[in-house]
């Protein structure tokens, strides 16, 4: 009897015990397991932003003309162009009903106005193992930047990039930068 009643009380503390492992975290736990879920989220992100900036260093220095934007990089790359020294980022790169859209903005280095441009606009995937822009998918169009009435030293360009989602979209690159030269009047005879 006696080592019944000691296995009886044996197996209710183990059962107390267990009780007590299994009852709700206290909200300080809690707390502390969503704040450390934030700063890995952070985290991934500072690491994925930091690749994207690297790669896009790598094309930008890789000799081929033009400025290289990586919608991840989410960064200004300067481009010494034809038109000026102009400093082009992107943002609001959003999916769109035939792709993807996304604003370009352009400001003159220095704080001098812009000039009257038209530029090439590629865009495309990049090949997911070396990073480099996967050639057969890429698309072009072209954009002017007319002359205002009044001198400004940046502006800003909605780009309709069709056939390719947000989370595709590797690249976007600026070049062929052509300075617009103000057209004289006709001489009349």
């Amino acid at each position: 009897m006696k080592q019944q009643k000691t296995a009886i009380l044996s197996l209710m503390t183990a059962v107390l015990l267990l009780a007590g492992c299994a009852s709700p975290k206290p909200p300080a736990v809690n707390k502390l397991h969503n704040e450390i879920g934030k700063l890995n989220q952070q985290m991934r992100q500072l690491t994925d932003e930091a690749t994207a900036v690297e790669q896009q260093n790598q094309l930008n220095s890789s000799g081929m003309q033009g400025a290289w934007l990586l919608p991840a990089a989410n960064t200004v790359v300067l481009l010494h162009s034809n038109a000026g020294d102009l400093r082009l980022s992107l943002s609001h790169v959003e999916a769109e009903a035939s792709g993807s859209r996304a604003i370009l903005h352009i400001r003159a280095a220095g704080e001098q106005p812009l000039v009257p441009f038209s530029a090439q606009i590629e865009w495309g995937a990049l090949d997911p193992v070396t990073g480099k822009p996967l050639a057969s998918e890429k698309q072009t169009q072209t954009i002017e930047i007319p002359a205002s009435l009044l001198p400004k030293a940046e502006t800003s360009v909605l780009l309709r990039l069709s056939g390719i989602q947000p989370e595709q979209l590797g690249y976007v690159r600026v070049h062929e930068i052509v300075p617009q030269t103000a057209q004289q009047p006709a001489a009349s005879q």
